[in-house]
């Protein structure tokens, strides 16, 4: 039997054998119990009459789970709904829709056999993702390029509708947006450029450790892909002579380079694709505001505030 106390209950085991003695033991009115006591006479009735049967030990509080739970899914429908989630990762409404169940069912039963949260598991293997966070900024500074198409003149498929849009998309050409961020603050340093060589790429660094260095941080690690720009002789060489260890992730894993994969995901969510935009350089203009709100607005779960709340010497981080 358990002994923990009920959170909104007002007396404890030993008040309620206390409560129970005087009414059994020393004959005390249930009304003059429950005054003493500060309870209802309602109340002291029940400890009473626990006592009167169990004792001492009734005097603790005891499991509502009913014996016998005649409309629980059953256990041939609770198996096939587990099965579906790790054969095809759905979620619980699509479970519930594939099953003829309700959405809310389908997530009690996952819930109660503790199955990880989609946003948890890695999308290719399905196994539980392990997140991790660095001690200190600087420790470990992430490094990618997202490759993005060029707004037309007059815009896009947004602005123009699918079939013009496609037109103008032909000419428009791309552009790629290196991207630095930091694994403890998530701080972030991008540029809009023209390519992904190693000279671009290995110029892009050197002024995002510029950046870095101006707000009190100092990189001790970065890490890349496996790209070409990042494989070069330029890049290895810059890196080591500013005496920063550089490590790449596994072949095929993005997910090891997990912090700018999931910034490229907001970059392009809350930035390249918010809104329609009629001209690349609209879009770019608008870029500069999006990375100060995201560097020192931007509520980030994960942080408890901006990536700024974690970066003491970031100049304007209240503007």
């Amino acid at each position: 039997m358990p002994h923990t106390t009920h959170p909104n209950a007002r007396l404890t085991p030993a008040g309620r054998l206390a409560l129970a003695r005087c009414v059994v033991d020393d004959g005390w009115p249930l009304r003059r119990a429950a005054e003493r006591f500060q309870t209802s006479p309602t109340t002291a009735k029940r400890w009473a009459d626990r006592y009167r049967t169990l004792g001492e030990p009734g005097m603790h509080d005891t499991s509502s789970r009913p014996h016998h739970s005649p409309r629980r899914t059953p256990t041939h429908r609770e198996r096939r709904i587990i099965k579906l989630r790790i054969l095809h990762r759905w979620g619980p409404a699509r479970i519930g829709g594939h099953l003829r169940m309700h959405a809310s069912t389908v997530h009690r039963v996952l819930t109660r056999y503790k199955c990880a949260r989609l946003t948890h598991l890695d999308r290719a293997t399905g196994r539980v993702v392990r997140r991790y966070e660095r001690e200190r900024p600087g420790e470990l500074v992430h490094v990618d390029i997202k490759k993005l198409g060029n707004i037309p003149d007059g815009g896009g498929h947004k602005t123009l509708g699918r079939a013009r849009g496609r037109k103008n998309r032909a000419r428009a050409g791309y552009a790629y947006l290196h991207n630095a961020v930091d694994d403890h603050s998530r701080l972030a340093y991008c540029e809009i450029l023209a390519d992904e060589k190693k000279e671009t790429a290995t110029g892009f660094w050197e002024r995002a450790a510029a950046y870095f260095a101006s707000v009190g941080i100092v990189v001790e690690r970065v890490l890349t892909d496996n790209g070409s720009c990042y494989k070069s002789h330029a890049w290895r060489g810059l890196l080591a002579g500013q005496g920063i260890e550089h490590k790449r992730t596994r072949p095929y894993r993005p997910q090891t380079n997990g912090k700018v994969e999931r910034f490229n995901r907001v970059l392009v969510e809350e930035w390249a694709y918010a809104r329609p935009y009629t001209s690349e350089s609209e879009k770019r203009e608008a870029f500069t505001g999006w990375l100060h709100h995201y560097n020192h607005h931007r509520f980030h779960t994960a942080l408890g505030g901006p990536p700024a709340s974690r970066v003491p010497n970031l100049s304007g981080q209240y503007t």
